[in-house]
């Protein structure tokens, strides 16, 4: 398998969450793909296949290291990165397990740039079982929490809890086990646990524990940035329709997500970013 390495929601050519792209001619066996997803490293590998013949089509496939994912935001911009180098800019239709979605593919100042429209989004008020297993695996109290958002179970193509914190700092010193996090996530079928700091209306910082997936952190989340962003629209939070998230930045790996959703509760979110290539052309 040919595999490219893109960094999605890359910030100045720097940073970014790196993704692994397999642009394929046939289906690959799952077996394959998730050897292939581990071997790569990274949080997610996703694999393409073209529907029909048709390059603007595909059939489209999400591995961590250790499992398939119903649908990963970062992969999803480096893929459309590399559909727009392969084929040239333009509108993509992918075809998901669970939901069909489409990437814009754009040329930008650091190379490429996508944004994916997202599969609907909802979210709900978090479960006892799900806020006391979760704020002890991160080692949080109600002290920490900030209510102007309550905690919730969130989704946008994969399922999120989110937790807003009063203090910068103590989103700088989210920690916890791996392999904790590991039961925890998947006794709940969750792909990650955001934890989020309010800077203004319109701003956010932003930190992803991905235990489910065999990775401490997240650098950029696409996925939990739409989930987010149906959230934020059923609180009636005044997003004004856009929103930045910055992500990454406390692991070396600075992110720049931006954030776009209509009124209507329940549909798409669009979320973009720049891409950068990780190796030649």
């Amino acid at each position: 398998m040919n595999i490219q390495r893109i960094a999605a929601f890359s910030a100045n050519g720097k940073g970014g969450n790196p993704a692994g792209v397999v642009l394929l001619d046939n289906a690959a066996p799952e077996a394959d793909m998730q050897k292939v997803a581990a071997e790569v490293g990274y949080s997610e590998t996703v694999f393409a296949v073209p529907v029909e013949g048709t390059d603007r089509s595909w059939r489209v496939r999400y591995f961590s290291p250790e499992s398939e994912v119903s649908f990963c935001g970062h992969a999803t911009i480096a893929l459309g990165a590399a559909l727009g180098q392969r084929n040239g800019p333009g509108t993509y239709n992918l075809d998901l397990n669970n939901a069909s979605i489409t990437v814009d593919a754009a040329t930008s100042a650091e190379g490429m740039a996508a944004m994916l429209a997202s599969p609907p989004t909802e979210s709900r008020a978090i479960t006892d079982d799900e806020s006391m297993n979760a704020m002890a695996l991160l080692g949080l109290t109600s002290d920490d929490l900030d209510m102007r958002l309550p905690p919730a179970h969130i989704h946008g193509g994969a399922d999120h809890l989110v937790f807003a914190l009063r203090d910068r700092a103590r989103l700088t010193a989210m920690a916890y086990d791996l392999d904790e996090g590991r039961d925890m996530m998947r006794r709940h079928k969750l792909v990650t646990i955001m934890l989020v700091h309010i800077e203004g209306d319109r701003a956010f910082s932003v930190r992803n524990a991905f235990a489910s997936g065999g990775v401490l952190e997240d650098p950029a989340t696409g996925a939990a940035a739409a989930a987010f962003a149906g959230y934020l629209r059923d609180r009636k939070w005044p997003h004004g329709g856009q929103f930045t998230i910055r992500q990454g930045e406390d692991m070396g790996a600075p992110s720049i997500i931006e954030v776009e959703l209509d009124s209507e509760v329940g549909s798409s979110i669009r979320v973009s970013g720049n891409a950068h290539s990780m190796q030649p052309a």
